[in-house]
Parts: C-alpha cells; sequence; structure tokens
C-alpha cells in the first residue's frame, strides 16, 4: 500500500511540472499575439493574382517570424470582386487583388484606367501607373478606406465568341457579348455595334454554355484557365483593346489595427509585389495563346487595330475625368 501511494504522488508531481510548463509556454506566446489577414481574388489558384499573394504571403510570415499569417482565398470564396472591394472599405475583407473596373464604384477616378486603347504599350502603362499619376489615384483610394499597395494587371483584354471571326468593328454588329460591370466598357461595345451584357464573372460561364451571351472579352490567361474553348468560344482576336490594370489593395482598418512594425512589413511586400505579378502574367500569357491554339480555338492574330481605335473613339468624351485622362495621354506623347 506504502509503495502505491508513493507512486501516485509522483504522478502527481510530473502533472504539475508539465502543467506549469506548459502555462509558461502558453504566456510566452501571449506576448506576441499572431495577426491572421485573409486575402481574396475571383481568379483560379494557378494564377498570377494567387501566385503573387502566395510569395507575398511566404514573404511577410518570414520577415514577422510568423506573427503575420496571410490566408488566400481564390474562385470568390469571400465575394466577387465588388464585394471584395466593399469588404475592404468596411474592414471585413483584408487584402484583395482585383481589376480596377469594381473599384471604380468606390473612387470614380479610376474609370479612366477602363478607357480602350488608353496606353500604347505595357511599358507606357507601367511608368504612368508608378508615376505620379498613380500616387494620387492611391491617395483617393486611401480616402475611401483603401490601401493601394501595388499596380498589377491581369494582360491585354481580347474578345472571344462563339459564332464567327471577328476581324473589324463591323463584325461586331449584334454580338451579345459579356462584359465587366463598368460604363466604360458598355459604352465601348455599344459604339462597336455589340449588345454588351454586364455581369459578374460567377455568372458568365454559365451563360457563355447556355448561350444567353455569345461571346465575351478577357485576357488570353483567363480564356485558358476558364478553359472557355468548353463554354462554346471558337475565336478568339487579340484586339488587346484594354490593357486590363489590377491593384494589390489592403483594407485601410486592418492597416490601422497592424501594430506598426508589423503593418510596415506589409505594406513593404505589399509593394515589391506588383512588379512580380506582371513578369507572371507576361511568361503565361504567351503560353496560354498556344494552349488555346491546341485545343482547337481559332486565334486571329493580324488585326487591324485603327478601325476599333477610331469606332470606340467618341467614347473617350464620356469620361468625367477629362483632366485626368489627358494627363494620362499626355504622358505617353
Amino acid at each position: 500500500m506504502r509503495k502505491r501511494v508513493g507512486m501516485s504522488v509522483m504522478a502527481f508531481i510530473v502533472l504539475l511540472f508539465v502543467a506549469a510548463c506548459g502555462s509558461e509556454s502558453s504566456s510566452g506566446s501571449n506576448d506576441k499575439e499572431v495577426y491572421t489577414l485573409q486575402a481574396g481574388h475571383s481568379l483560379p489558384d494557378d494564377h498570377p493574382y494567387h501566385l503573387g499573394f502566395v510569395e507575398m504571403a511566404k514573404n511577410v510570415k518570414e520577415r514577422t517570424d510568423g506573427r503575420v499569417i496571410i490566408e488566400i482565398f481564390p474562385f470568390s470564396e469571400l465575394g466577387a470582386e465588388r464585394e471584395l472591394t466593399e469588404g475592404m472599405t468596411l474592414g471585413t475583407v483584408d487584402l484583395v487583388v482585383s481589376s480596377t473596373a469594381p473599384v471604380t464604384n468606390f473612387v470614380p477616378e479610376l474609370e479612366v484606367l477602363d478607357v480602350p486603347f488608353l496606353f500604347n504599350n505595357r511599358e507606357s502603362a507601367v511608368e504612368v501607373l508608378e508615376g505620379e499619376i498613380g500616387d494620387e489615384l492611391f491617395a483617393a483610394m486611401e480616402e475611401q478606406g483603401i490601401i493601394g499597395l501595388s499596380w498589377a494587371e491581369n494582360g491585354y483584354r481580347h474578345i472571344t465568341n462563339s459564332t464567327h471571326p471577328i476581324e473589324k468593328p463591323e463584325d461586331l454588329e449584334g454580338v451579345k457579348i459579356r462584359t465587366q460591370e463598368n460604363d466604360i466598357h458598355l459604352a465601348a461595345f455599344e459604339a462597336l455595334g455589340a449588345q454588351p451584357t454586364p455581369m459578374a464573372w460567377t455568372e458568365a460561364l454559365t451563360a457563355l454554355q447556355q448561350g444567353v451571351v455569345d461571346a465575351q472579352e478577357n485576357p488570353a490567361i483567363v480564356a485558358d484557365q476558364y478553359s472557355l474553348y468548353e463554354s462554346n468560344q471558337k475565336y478568339m482576336t487579340l484586339t488587346g483593346h484594354v490593357y486590363s490594370v489590377a491593384i494589390y489593395m489592403m483594407s485601410k482598418q486592418t492597416y490601422d489595427e497592424l501594430p506598426e512594425d508589423l503593418r510596415d512589413i506589409v505594406v513593404e511586400e505589399g509593394q515589391k509585389i506588383g512588379a512580380v505579378e506582371r513578369d507572371m502574367i507576361v511568361e503565361m500569357e504567351k503560353e496560354s495563346i498556344k494552349t488555346l491554339k491546341e485545343q482547337g480555338m481559332e486565334i486571329i492574330e493580324e488585326v487591324d487595330i485603327k478601325p476599333f481605335q477610331e469606332a470606340v473613339r467618341p467614347v473617350y468624351d464620356q469620361i468625367e475625368h477629362q483632366d485626368l485622362l489627358n494627363r494620362v495621354l499626355e504622358a505617353q506623347q
């Protein structure tokens, strides 16, 4: 009996020791709170939008010693682009990468970036966006509760359709085309003679499959990753009518709630990731066009852009922020 009691006492002492160690470890971990940020976007998890966030998350975790963890949600899991943008203004979404079109609902000046054939080339676009004009747009976003981290892109937008090759504006006459929920895009395709139908991308795939719309316009990488050749899209015309600007963004509320040392790291890494993402797009775009050809999609590559430019030119007069539009154009002369 005495031996059994002795063993019980020893076991009790061991339990107390383990509990004490656990308590000490727990109190030590509370000294450095871990912040988990949710990052959302609307495209697949192999798109550069996502891969950019993956790189950013890795760097942030390393530099903060694991105190900031970024969880990434693709495929509109946290909402479509407009909902994600609204979430940042409300502080319910921490980080977002999105095309600019939905953001114009909160920062109207950004509409200028959706003007067709606005930039001479990719290099001119980057120079404008990373200069004084881009800084001013980021300042306007911050007033709406959104921190602009860096300028990214989704490539050049092209037209795909299910009916016939499109080689000139007249070929768009009467074509039902899905567009983003953006007044400039709507006006541009109306000027080209098409019948634009605005809808979120989450609805567009079903509309294409069911023949509700004949066409859509997106970068080649989107047509590839969403296998649009399986959604009745037989033709792609490389119009490059819009350089699809995107932005890596952060909720101002999230920014304010993070300790200064941590938020500085998040911002610094966010500022780097746009250039990384753009490089990914350039390489993947080439591969996507190759894949689309292999899947049987007819690619119209030799396109005379001038008639398209002339057809949409009247849309320029509808832009509310004429001064900004002219500054962008003049900056490329």
